[in-house]
Parts: structure tokens; C-alpha cells; sequence
């Protein structure tokens, strides 16, 4: 899984990155710091697997990972080429899920591009320069549909209508993703690689006076909110800056900080949870001596197919998949336990893997 964080210049990007991946990117108060995409691969926090450590007194213990780009801030034109336009986008288009980073905060000491802080104006900024490459991307295969026609192939003619009706919805200054599609149009939509039709998490980046507070209590973060709501997308209230420090502290400390500023979990929680859930994921789980290890999969994954993660033979040969529930295998003790209490379940190639099934796949090759 990789998330693409973007945003304007100085919205608190690099700020962020750094927080979630300690990775160091530079973070300086001009357009542009970021030149080059910072990539950093991070665990996904999961207790789970410490629990199955324990049990199976684990030599090794293996997170799911989601990677972060941390792409360079974008202004008005970019999708012309304007500031470094042309490599934002191409990177961009290589991430499964965007986490936009919207500015909630005021602070004289941090420049803003357009001078004020406005969140759905630079919202309107980024998603109008994404429409406008999406809208190139369109003309060109609507042009080669329209032009092949004439061979007498009636595909052509489904697809142009579809091309037409889609690139309409874009010129009406609208992302692709929200565009009611059929079942049938979904392949050809799919088929496009549309950055606007990227899942996206608006995050209200807001100052340290705002912590720990909903989003209906900050005026700028309520407004973001209701814009990614109507646009049935992701939400969340972050702040950067206090993530940062968190991320220098030790882990006994954490939940000390987090207790004292009236937070539940760190923001890295929040946003790999909201990340799994636009995305479709879910993660099971195998343990044993050697390794316990979190397997990331789309929600609805058969178990020959949620197999075929770990190994290529385990689909290709596969039996069965003996499966217990991570909370019965917790209560009972140990597989043998849960099995001498029929918790194990025997489950075929039909069986749909659900989240924190602990699982043990049979097979031959």
C-alpha cells in the first residue's frame, strides 16, 4: 500500500512525513524543500502481534507496511507544468490512496503560498490541477475512440459515450471518483489510471491549541470535514507538529504524551486505519515459533488467494485453511487448545478471509 501526502507548499507535508516515518525529510519555511518524492515504509501498529509474540515466544515478529511518498507542494498551474507540476503528478499517479494535507491553523512565522489560510480554496487549488491532467489523459483516449469508430467495432462506440460522459463530469470541475458508474463502465474508469479517481484522506492539519478537539469545535477543520464527507471521502484532524515530537519520545512515554493532550491514539494510527478503510483492507494473521506476521489483503479475498500473499504455491497448491478467531485463540491459550474446543474451523477455497483470522493454509504442490 502506498500513500502519496500531498498538499500546498507549507501546509505541514514534511512535517507530517517526518512524524509517521521519522524518515527526516528536510522541512523548511519556503516553497519547494521537497524536491525529489521522500519515501519511507512504515509498520502498521497492530497489538496483536505482540500478544501472538508472547504466546508463541516468537523469534520474529513481522508488521503489515504501508509506504509513504511525501510528494513536493503543488501551486496553480502545475497540471501545465507549472513549479515542479509535471514530476508532482507522475508521482502521484504511482500511489494507491492520496492523503491531502489541508492548512487548519494560523501562525505569522509560517508563510502560506496565497498569503491567507483558506482550506477549501487550496483544496479547490489541488483537485482543479489533478481534474485538468485527468481531463488530457481523457481527450486523448476519447480522440483514439471516436477515430476507431468507423472499423465498425461497437466497443468503440460504448467506450466514446462512456469517455464523453466522463470527461463532461471533469469539466464541470468534479473528480473522477465521483462519478456514477455502472458495473460495466467501472472497467473502463479503472482502465484509465485517473489520479482523481484515487481514493483521498482530507487531513485538517491543526495547531497544538486545537488538539484533543473535535472537528466541529475548529471553525477551518469543520469546513474540510464537510467537504470530504460530500465527496464520501476520508476525513481526519491531525497535528503535525505534535506528532513530530511524539515520534522523538520512547514508547513508554508515548502514551504519556497522548494521555496528557487528550488524545486516544497518535495520528499514525488514525491515518493507517482511515488508509485500510477507503482502500478496502484487512489483515490476517499467522503465528508460530519462527515468525507471527500481519498479512494485508482486500476485504472479500478468498483464502486460496489470501494464501497466495505468503507464496505463489500455497494458491497454486492450495487444500485447505485452518482457521481460529485471534480473540479465541487469545482466550484458549494455543491452536491445540482452540482446537481440542473445536475453535478451529477446517474452511475450503470459497471461505472469504476475515480481518484477524489466525490462519494456518494446508496445501501440496
Amino acid at each position: 500500500m502506498k500513500l502519496g501526502v500531498v498538499g500546498l507548499p507549507n501546509v505541514g507535508k514534511s512535517t507530517l512525513f517526518n512524524a509517521i516515518t521519522k524518515a527526516g525529510a528536510e522541512c523548511a519555511n519556503y516553497p519547494f524543500c521537497t524536491i525529489e518524492p521522500n519515501v519511507g515504509v512504515v509498520a502498521v501498529p497492530d497489538n496483536r502481534l505482540d500478544v501472538l509474540g508472547k504466546m508463541y515466544n516468537t523469534k520474529k515478529i513481522t508488521p503489515a507496511v504501508v509506504e509513504f511518498v511525501d510528494i513536493a507542494g503543488l501551486v496553480k498551474g502545475a497540471s501545465k507544468g507549472e513549479g515542479l507540476g509535471n514530476k508532482f503528478l507522475a508521482n502521484i499517479r504511482e500511489t494507491d490512496a492520496i492523503v491531502h494535507v489541508v492548512r487548519c491553523f494560523e501562525d505569522e512565522n509560517v508563510t502560506h503560498v496565497e498569503s491567507t489560510v483558506d482550506p477549501l480554496r487550496d483544496i479547490e487549488t489541488i483537485n482543479l490541477e489533478l481534474i485538468f491532467a485527468d481531463m488530457d489523459s481523457v481527450k486523448k483516449r476519447l480522440d483514439k475512440a471516436i477515430s476507431m469508430i468507423k472499423t465498425g467495432d461497437k466497443k468503440y462506440k460504448v467506450e466514446s459515450d462512456f469517455l464523453s460522459k466522463l470527461y463532461a463530469h471533469l469539466e464541470s470541475g468534479k473528480p473522477a471518483r465521483t462519478l456514477d458508474v455502472s458495473e460495466d463502465e467501472k472497467a473502463y474508469l479503472k482502465d484509465l489510471f485517473l489520479l482523481t479517481d484515487k481514493p483521498v484522506i482530507y487531513t485538517a492539519n491543526v495547531g497544538e491549541t486545537d488538539m484533543g478537539k473535535d472537528a466541529e469545535e475548529i471553525p477551518l477543520a469543520k469546513k474540510v470535514k464537510e467537504f470530504a464527507y460530500g465527496e464520501n471521502a476520508e476525513f481526519m484532524v491531525i497535528c503535525a507538529k505534535a506528532e513530530e515530537e511524539l515520534s522523538t519520545l520512547p514508547e513508554d512515554e508515548k502514551a504519556m504524551f497522548l494521555e496528557e493532550l487528550g488524545l486516544k491514539e497518535s495520528g499514525l494510527s488514525k491515518l493507517i486505519k482511515a488508509s485500510y478503510k477507503i482502500l478496502g483492507l484487512i489483515s490476517y494473521l499467522t503465528a508460530g515459533e519462527k515468525e507471527v506476521r500481519a498479512w494485508t489483503i482486500e476485504n472479500g479475498t478468498k483464502a486460496p488467494q489470501a494464501a497466495g500473499k505468503i507464496h505463489s504455491d500455497f494458491e497454486r497448491g492450495f487444500i485447505r485453511a485452518e482457521i481460529v478467531s485471534y480473540e479465541n485463540l487469545v482466550e484458549l491459550g494455543s491452536f491445540n487448545a482452540a482446537k481440542e474446543k473445536g475453535k478451529v474451523r477446517s474452511e475450503g477455497k470459497d471461505y472469504v478471509i476475515k480481518d484477524g483470522d489466525v490462519v494456518l493454509f494446508r496445501f501440496n504442490v
